[in-house]
């Protein structure tokens, strides 16, 4: 390639752009550049021709309209050593550009605000950018392009170091990250377009998604695997991939998964509370006066377990909890944030990693949920349905006291979090039993009660929640010996006559919800 004598400047993101286009004027490029770019250049003392000068044409349309032009485009897209394109180029007045520094207007940002309109989203969508990119990158044997503040320095490297001039190899790649980047875009716009135009519950005839990488992560889920974390473009910022770490060794895939499920489940209450997750089931669940209180009760439902687990609170952690954290082994806390003093308690352990989010109590957002299988994924609405969205229906002949309301809908919000087959003994502000994964629901419910009398917590006058409905009586008959007084289910067996008379039999109350929370 030969020097760079031309240089069209022209960005949203100004960050690092003065650096950049001091270091070349001072080697002589000549800079086009248009609006704000232009502004800004000038104010640091960088002289610029504007893009009108260029094309003999105003910027018009607030804007929308300033590159779209032939001696725009004609000096990106010809060939250097085409004698036809030489010709062309000299008969029409157009100069060549030898180097391209383009970012975009932040749709991806833009959509990703909570209540953003169409009117604003549309207006964040760049034109003359991603064509001037494609072009530039289209034509890399001739034209460098640059979308990315993070681009410069290494370019202006190696411009510096050969005089001016960039290496077919630096072109190629910069043009692939170019594509890259016009993909994304266009992708982010297209899924953000599908969503707002789509009639409920349906899906698109072709699912477009970009993924933005946010880091490396220590290893899959073995450690020969390896592993990163990526965020879908477009969507609103949040979880765990927008907490900030502030302690403790990299996350693993593993971590990650355990910590989006604690987020997931402690949002799911209102008053303190404390979710231990081991292997993306909960082994215990609590709420408390205090955040102390909650996380003594949680880890109490199963403390074997509990060791080498995540954990999840919906309130700053302060130093009592800490100092109870603190006496024994736990990988990663999430946390909206935490008190200084519990900081430097937990600080003291070199390896526990420490997360602060704080839309820990932010009610979950986004549309689907993509599960990945041979081949493809599995696309899905995401299962949002919460207290709130329940008709109870009582189909027993005895009523469920006040406590033992309390009970079933704390058993509730559980379940929906615990791998199915999922069974869950709850009291009114914790978990007693939790049984997970079983290939037969009774299976966990005996799971579930084992569990409870190993750890000596009582199980009588508890509340059973289960995922889904029971396919025989079997279920109700472990949670009636059990100690259990009430059960709340979804319904919906061909044997739910059998199942009700059952529990009318051990003085059961039942509910039914008429939702399912199958996890897989």
């Amino acid at each position: 390639m030969p020097r760079i004598a031309r240089a069209l400047i022209s960005v949203f993101d100004k960050t690092g752009v003065t650096d950049l286009a001091r270091v070349l004027r001072e080697e002589g490029v000549e800079i086009i550049s248009t609006g704000g770019t232009a502004k800004a250049l000038n104010a640091a003392g960088i002289p610029t021709r504007s893009v009108s000068e260029i094309t003999g044409f105003p910027e018009i349309l607030d804007g929308r309209v300033k590159t779209l032009n032939p001696r725009i485009f004609g000096g990106l897209l010809a060939r250097r050593e085409d004698e036809t394109h030489r010709q062309q180029l000299q008969t029409h007045g157009i100069e060549t550009i030898d180097l391209v520094v383009v970012n975009l207007y932040p749709f991806e940002e833009t959509v990703a605000k909570p209540g953003v309109t169409l009117t604003e989203a549309l207006e964040h969508i760049d034109i003359g950018g991603p064509a001037m990119i494609r072009a530039a990158a289209k034509n890399f044997p001739h034209v460098a392009v640059l979308t990315s503040p993070e681009q410069y320095e290494p370019f202006l490297e190696e411009f510096k170091h050969a005089k001016g001039e960039i290496s077919l190899e630096r072109r190629r790649r910069l043009a692939a990250e170019a594509f890259q980047r016009t993909s994304a875009y266009d992708s982010a716009i297209a899924s953000f377009l599908a969503v707002e135009s789509q009639e409920e519950s349906t899906f698109p005839a072709t699912l477009v998604r970009q993924f933005q990488k946010v880091c490396d992560l220590r290893y899959g889920e073995n450690p020969h695997q390896g592993a990163a974390a990526y965020r879908i473009a477009g969507e609103a910022r949040q979880g765990v991939l927008s907490a900030e770490q502030l302690h403790g060794k990299e996350l693993s895939f593993n971590n990650m998964l355990d910590l989006d499920t604690a987020l997931n489940l402690v949002r799911q209450f209102e008053a303190p509370c404390a979710v231990i997750i081991k292997h993306t089931n909960p082994c215990g669940v609590a709420t408390g006066a205090t955040l102390q209180q909650a996380y003594a009760d949680a880890r109490a439902t199963d403390p074997v377990s509990a060791f080498g687990s995540i954990i999840g609170f919906n309130r700053p952690v302060d130093v009592e909890t800490a100092q109870e954290i603190a006496s024994t082994f736990v990988e990663a806390i999430i946390a909206p944030d935490y008190a200084a003093d519990a900081l430097k308690v937990l600080t003291g352990k070199k390896n526990l990693r420490l997360l602060r989010s704080p839309e820990v109590t932010a009610p979950p957002t986004g549309q689907w949920d993509l599960k990945r299988i041979q081949g493809g994924v599995l696309f899905q609405d995401q299962d949002l349905h919460d207290l709130r969205d329940i008709e109870f229906k009582v189909v027993t002949q005895r009523q469920p006291t006040e406590a033992e309301w309390a009970a079933m809908k704390f058993g509730w919000r559980v379940a929906k979090w615990v791998k199915s087959n999922a069974i869950v003994f709850a009291a009114e502000h914790r978990t007693i039993g939790i049984g997970a994964g079983q290939m037969s629901r009774v299976d966990s419910a005996k799971i579930a009660v084992e569990k409870a009398r190993s750890f000596g917590l009582p199980l009588e006058g508890t509340a059973l929640a289960s995922d889904a409905f029971f396919p025989f009586r079997d279920g109700v008959d472990v949670a009636a010996e059990a100690g259990a007084t009430a059960v709340i289910q979804p319904g919906g067996s061909i044997r739910d006559d059998e199942v009700v008379a059952a529990a009318d039999e051990r003085n059961l109350a039942m509910v039914f919800t008429g939702i399912r929370h199958f996890r897989h």
